[in-house]
């Protein structure tokens, strides 16, 4: 299965993708910016689906937030639990979430989904979109190009997606597209984010650039 490829890939990686980014002072200043004012429209549970060893899970929790972790890799899990104690982290895939239905203020899909093929993301998105309740809040980070492409990324195929591009299979399954960013730089792939809010059942398909 594909995830049992990510989860193998990351394993036997797992210290040294740990060492290179796994504290918050490995991250962009930027995105803590972007997470921290993302944290301050949410309440209730929030989950970082694709938490790695815990840093961002750990600075949610830190702007105020009752937030948890999932991954798919063990080694991450169980450093997460060691350097976050007061936190809670399990072992799983989000495509069938152990969550109830609109349970969930917000969920972070952090460059969690990068390694999706085009025909294989919504259903994580789906599931994001089943667990998180109308007015909830989603943030996805994600390797940003012109267009759908796959990419030889460090553990195991990755794909780049256009911001206009993952905002329709965002709206498609229920959210409303609230802000994009993209940055680039020297020594690190095209970065791109999107903020997204489940909709009601009533709301109107949008996207905002």
């Amino acid at each position: 299965m594909h995830r049992d490829v990510v989860r193998e890939s990351y394993s036997a990686r797992s210290q040294e993708y740990m060492d290179l980014f796994g504290s918050i002072d490995s991250t962009h200043p930027s995105d803590q910016a972007l997470m921290a004012s993302w944290a301050t429209t949410l309440t209730g549970a929030v989950l970082d689906a694709g938490c790695g060893p815990g840093q961002w899970t750990d600075f949610l929790a830190q702007c105020g937030l009752v937030v948890s972790g999932i991954d798919l890799v063990p080694q991450f899990v169980e450093r997460a639990r060691v350097q976050y104690p007061d936190l809670s982290f399990e072992v799983g895939a989000f495509e069938a979430l152990d969550a109830a239905t609109e349970s969930m203020g917000g969920v972070l899909s952090w460059y969690s989904l990068i390694h999706h093929n085009p025909h294989d993301i919504e259903v994580p998105i789906a599931e994001f979109a089943r667990v998180i309740r109308p007015g909830g809040g989603l943030l996805v980070g994600f390797f940003n190009g012109a267009t759908v492409e796959a990419f030889d990324h460090a553990a195991t195929t990755g794909y780049r997606w256009s911001v206009a591009e993952l905002s329709q299979v965002l709206v498609t399954a229920g959210f409303e597209v609230i802000e994009t960013y993209t940055r680039t730089g020297s020594g690190y792939r095209p970065h791109g984010a999107i903020i997204a809010r489940r909709r009601s059942g009533e709301d109107t398909p949008e996207i905002d650039g």
